[in-house]
């Protein structure tokens, strides 16, 4: 605990680089020694890009260069557009660094459905097995043990926290579930796009990418570990689900309310017990009796995820809340708890602040 972690950020000029580089200024055991975005912006001020670091972080970036960055750090961020992060992470473990990938490209463990999801084809299908997916609350003991880390996406991360406990416990028909998510814009990442310039998106409200959206494989991934066997070698383990997101006017958070058909007997006391078993000594989730609890507006800056479950008697249906900050427990501040698991730190260190208020 004597020694600082030597740390680069790869990406640092997007939301969630910025993030990362926010959190990790406040982490006790963490030396940032190198942040690099894209080489028209080597050389540039990261303050001069992300003005709220002005005092606090005081360097420039630099270009990608993965043997010089090797040199100089302990763990290696990645923040990077999806595809985008396939060679770097492959040359950093390589050259014997701690990795941790913020985008899609080792998260998905079969390269064809990488594929056919992104476009393009998986260039180091071998590494997926190394990969350990980054959910510390269902995969701690992996993640303390592995020198690559794929850190769950945003939606994903709610929405498999919030259902878990019944898949594992198999409470609930996993072919019947439905999940309705809205996301702040910040999800959609800094560039300018017409979807998310403020005279389109203020005041508004709209579902995109129904059935296509490429959290989807990830949702379903992630459940389907959690499931129980199959009696019959007939029948599949892995959920097929229906994920609606929608873009919602605020800068960051994501509300999540999944649906999903009760086994017979299945009753609001069983629903609570399961989360009780499951997350009541999980310090980054809190539980809420009714869903008025739960919502983005309590969790901006933090690293907790909050959730509630409702029984419906009239339906038969178990009715879940989920919320999160995007850009920390649904990726910066998620990637630091997986570092600090990595490398032997409380896995709450530097992560404990809570959010802002109103």
């Amino acid at each position: 605990m004597n020694k600082k972690i030597r740390v680069a950020v790869i990406g640092a000029s997007g939301y969630t680089g910025g993030e990362l580089l926010r959190l990790l200024t406040l982490h006790p055991q963490v030396t940032l020694n190198r942040v690099v975005a894209s080489e028209k912006s080597e050389g540039i001020a990261v303050a001069s890009l992300l003005p709220h670091l002005t005092k606090i972080f005081d360097c420039s970036l630099s270009s990608l260069n993965t043997e010089a960055i090797a040199k100089e750090v302990d763990v290696v961020f990645l923040a990077l557009p999806h595809t985008q992060s396939l060679q770097p992470v492959a040359d950093f473990l390589s050259l014997g660094k701690h990795v941790i990938d913020l985008s899609a490209d080792y998260r998905l463990q079969d390269p064809t459905v990488y594929e056919q999801w992104y476009q393009t084809a998986h260039t180091f299908p071998d590494l997926l097995k190394n990969a350990v997916y980054g959910l510390p609350e269902l995969n701690r003991a992996a993640i303390s043990k592995t020198h690559l880390v794929a850190v769950a996406g945003c939606y994903p991360t709610v929405a498999i926290l919030q259902l878990a406990p019944f898949v594992a416990q198999n409470l609930i028909d996993q072919n019947s579930i439905i999940i309705d998510a809205k996301s702040g814009i910040s999800g959609a990442g800094r560039t300018p796009a017409l979807g998310t310039h403020f005279p389109e998106s203020h005041e508004a409200i709209h579902a995109y990418k129904i059935g296509k959206h490429r959290h989807v494989p990830e949702i379903e991934q992630g459940l389907a570990r959690l499931a129980p066997a199959p009696a019959s070698k007939t029948t599949s383990s892995s959920p097929s689900i229906i994920f609606t997101p929608h873009l919602i006017p605020i800068n960051r958070g994501i509300l999540s309310t999944a649906y999903a058909k009760l086994k017979p007997g299945i009753d609001q006391s069983h629903l609570d017990a399961a989360y009780k078993s499951r997350y009541q000594d999980e310090y980054f989730i809190r539980l809420f009796p009714s869903s008025e609890g739960v919502n983005p507006k309590n969790l901006r800056g933090s690293n907790f995820c909050d959730l509630s479950c409702t029984y419906d008697p009239r339906t038969g249906y178990l009715v879940s809340t989920g919320s999160l900050d995007n850009l920390v427990k649904g990726a910066a501040g998620q990637a630091i708890q997986c570092m600090n698991l990595m490398l032997g730190f409380p896995e709450t260190l530097g992560l404990t602040a809570p959010g802002l208020f109103p």
